[in-house]
């Protein structure tokens, strides 16, 4: 029960209650750049959720069996090589090189999917298709799984590290459709000429902004009120 518990609270608090583009302002150049459409912003959605998903499964990998401190694998390379036990390797000094390469990855094999199979959404992505190696939301996850396994006590397994990655990816979808659609209504508004384009693109985004901030403070009573929901 407090596993289902903490998985629920990752998953609501990065999806919504600490979404990463408007809570963490992450992830904003795809948020503004494929935010014209609503079809297009959900296809772009779902690739960020998808890479985003994977980035996080292989980071978790990655940081848990080789880059953090007292990881086995290059404790047990040390130790089969004659090295002093009592010596702690620590390599999380390549984390970000890492993560870079497992991002720069997972884009790829969604580009080449994409292409493949949607050629209509894969033109309509443009250049921010391969921009999602960049997406600084994808880094933010994977360096926030890092953080829970820097501490040997209360490390994040495996599942806690995908919930996070899928939260993030559907906090990221619900953002950029929720963007998509004002904008596609803006279309039909009379908006003053100053600000039009850029100018009531970022208004809009700030005042989204603005309203995500009224979940802060939820995230405390949730675990507690979803214990007493599953006993």
């Amino acid at each position: 029960m407090d596993t289902l518990a903490t998985l629920i609270q990752i998953f609501v608090g990065a999806a919504i209650i600490n979404n990463f583009v408007l809570h963490y302002f992450v992830g904003v150049c795809p948020f503004l750049g494929v935010s014209r459409r609503v079809d297009t912003a959900f296809g772009m959605g779902c690739a960020v959720t998808f890479v985003i998903s994977i980035a996080s499964f292989l980071s978790w990998t990655f940081t848990y069996y080789l880059l953090r401190p007292a990881a086995p694998l290059p404790a047990w390379l040390w130790r089969t090589f004659g090295g002093d036990a009592s010596v702690q390797i620590d390599l999380s000094v390549l984390s970000y090189i890492m993560y870079i390469f497992v991002i720069a990855a997972s884009v790829q094999f969604v580009e080449m999917y994409v292409r493949r199979f949607s050629p209509r959404l894969h033109k309509s992505f443009g250049v921010f298709l391969p921009l999602i190696t960049t997406n600084c939301a994808i880094l933010f996850a994977c360096l926030e799984i890092m953080k829970h396994l820097q501490d040997p006590q209360q490390l994040w397994g495996l599942a806690e590290s995908l919930t996070l990655g899928l939260g993030g990816g559907a906090g990221f979808t619900l953002a950029i459709v929720l963007m998509a659609g004002i904008r596609e209504e803006l279309e039909l508004s009379d908006v003053p000429r100053p600000l039009q384009g850029a100018g009531i693109t970022l208004i809009i985004a700030g005042i989204l902004a603005m309203a995500c901030m009224g979940f802060a403070g939820v995230d405390k009573s949730l675990e507690t009120t979803i214990q007493h929901l599953l006993q």
